[in-house]
């Protein structure tokens, strides 16, 4: 049967990485105000304190590992609190491999690989509003094991580069995801496919998204009543299990818009609508704009240089 943390992974399309070696030493702070850029950090030694908008600080040490699948504004600084009149905590410079924070002639008192990646997909915020908005893993050496292979394949020039970094980039995600504490995680797809009745159901979902699927029968295949099933899906999910259907349906729809690879009507069989202007409506009300001309845009798009 279908994995759906795979297929949600996979739709992403993780692209190739930034990513640099940054220390600290003394007091210092660096502020960030991000733009839903996926964020991650690894701290190779030492320790930092980690405040991400919207949740408590979090004091990292050697081995952690951080994701922010969608980064907004957040604060890396050192452990000890620099007073705000120290300008000295905003000094940065440059060495050979890596990037100082602060005191540039001490030792560090922290090591950390911090980098960013891009989705692919235009669907990324949807899919991203399924995924924790933040992951703290600590004790998990595979993680940081396919991060340094990312870093190493970014930084050469290898054959079949830019597959390699895309398949490692899957890696880490779903190593990510997989090893958070299931139970205790956020509202989303990672606590959902913890509740083995809602993990049933949410496979059947991909396996054969275009069946047309009721609520009464996601909860049959979950051995939970209606309303139960009702609940307990938007209660661990965040979302109403036809919305999920209807979101996974379109996701898979642009997928299919965007390769060029099938026509309308086969699109619309195979993502659950009976035919191509009942797919239309539905995708034109969800999307904002007809498959045709989606997938005209697309094209288009694809067609053009990237900026050097």
């Amino acid at each position: 049967m279908t994995d759906p943390l795979a297929d949600i992974v996979g739709v992403l399309a993780p692209a190739a990485p930034l990513s640099k070696v940054v220390s600290g030493a003394g007091a210092w702070r660096v502020d960030r105000l991000e733009r839903g850029e996926p964020f991650y950090c690894v701290v190779l030694e030492g320790s930092a304190r980690l405040s991400v908008q919207g949740h408590p600080p979090i004091a990292l040490q050697e081995g952690d590992f951080v994701l922010i699948p969608a980064a907004s504004a957040f604060t890396m600084a050192s452990m000890a609190e620099a007073f705000l009149e120290d300008d000295s905590q905003w000094t940065v410079t440059t060495f050979e491999g890596e990037t100082r924070h602060g005191d540039p002639h001490g030792p560090a008192d922290v090591r950390l690989l911090i980098g960013h990646f891009v989705f692919g997909s235009p669907d990324s915020d949807l899919l991203v509003s399924l995924l924790p908005q933040l992951l703290h893993i600590r004790g998990e050496p595979r993680l940081s094991t396919i991060v340094r292979l990312i870093t190493d394949e970014a930084r050469t020039w290898r054959p079949a580069r830019e597959m390699i970094l895309a398949r490692l980039l899957e890696v880490l995600l779903l190593e990510a995801l997989r090893s958070t504490a299931a139970e205790a995680a956020p509202t989303g797809i990672v606590r959902a496919l913890a509740d083995p009745r809602l993990a049933l159901a949410i496979r059947h979902l991909h396996q054969d998204p275009a069946r047309p699927w009721t609520v009464e029968q996601m909860a049959e295949v979950a051995s939970l009543s209606r309303s139960a099933f009702f609940n307990r899906f938007r209660q661990k999910l965040g979302v109403a299990p036809m919305e999920y259907l209807t979101s996974w349906r379109m996701a898979l729809a642009r997928n299919l818009l965007r390769s060029g690879q099938a026509g309308l009507q086969e699109i619309a069989e195979r993502v659950g609508y009976g035919s191509a202007s009942a797919f239309s409506t539905a995708f034109t009300r969800l999307v904002g704009l007809p498959p045709s001309r989606y997938a005209e845009q697309a094209g288009a798009a694809s067609q053009t240089p990237a900026a050097a």
